[in-house]
């Protein structure tokens, strides 16, 4: 498959040459297919969201960074690759502005010079995507729920059809239901449409369950990258810089030491069927 995110020996410093000064990122090299589903996590201030941010072309630092294709060394690539990139930070909603939830989710697609028939099929679709009601399409943004302003945001990324998702922990503050209804929309996008996906999130289930590859940084520096059964197989690593495996993972360590023996396990359905064959 082909590279769709590529860094090369990639360090980026906050305020040089300061008393500020602080170094984010430190020798970065990462590849990331098309199509892939890429999970990064890494304790607080570790550079994830710094990383996210320099894929996006919204931070440049030294070496080489080609997303897409584009060179991000070339400020007219940065500056275009909003065609290509979708972000979804942290807070989407924080970024609504229009006066009704369908300009908002249009806005995008209008920016891109599409006739009004092809806008409205992407607005319509995406607002189907995120699973909200046609009766709030012609309401301010503001009149919604919480959680239906974060589907509302969302929309609006969706709605550009992006070949890249870099996603900064997007279902935080959700409940749960919201939450897997999300999770489960980026999957499809990248299962089904090959949408290239990089999540940043704190939550180890998630990485277990849906990623292909994932990458684990630490002051800067990326220190671990495999599969995730490759990555939640090195427990001591990981609590080393700070992280939790998945339940799947400790119950396995915790029966391995009561001396059962039990094949690793990284997601629940995994350790279902494990358990059930020892009861068995």
């Amino acid at each position: 498959m082909s590279e769709m995110i590529l860094l090369k020996n990639l360090s980026l410093t906050y305020a040089p040459g300061t008393p500020l000064q602080r170094q984010a990122l430190l020798g970065i090299n990462l590849s990331v297919a098309k199509g892939e589903y890429r999970a990064v996590i890494g304790p607080q201030g570790s550079g994830k969201s710094t990383l996210l941010q320099v894929m996006a072309g919204l931070l440049t630092g030294e070496g080489q960074v080609t997303v897409g294709g584009k060179d991000l060394r070339l400020p007219k690539n940065r500056h275009n690759l909003w065609r290509q990139v979708g972000f979804i930070f942290q807070y989407p909603e924080r970024q609504l502005f229009e006066d009704t939830v369908f300009n908002d989710v249009a806005y995008g697609p209008r920016n891109l010079g599409l006739n009004e028939a092809e806008v409205q099929r992407r607005v319509m679709a995406a607002l189907a995507a995120v699973q909200l009601s046609r009766d709030v399409y012609h309401l301010s943004p503001f009149k919604l729920s919480g959680g239906q302003q974060r589907r509302a945001a969302i929309a609006g990324i969706l709605a550009m059809e992006p070949d890249i998702l870099l996603l900064d922990e997007p279902t935080a503050g959700l409940d749960p239901r919201g939450k897997g209804q999300l999770m489960d929309l980026f999957s499809h996008l990248c299962r089904q449409k090959q949408v290239t996906l990089v999540l940043v999130t704190h939550d180890m289930e998630e990485v277990a369950h849906r990623a292909d590859k994932v990458t684990v940084l630490n002051r800067g520096r990326v220190v671990m990258e495999g599969s995730p059964r490759e990555i939640f197989c090195c427990r001591k690593q990981l609590e080393d810089v700070g992280l939790a495996l998945p339940f799947a993972a400790q119950l396995a360590n915790a029966l391995q030491e009561k001396g059962l023996p039990v094949r690793q396990m990284t997601t629940l359905s995994e350790a279902e069927q494990e358990v059930t064959r020892l009861l068995t």
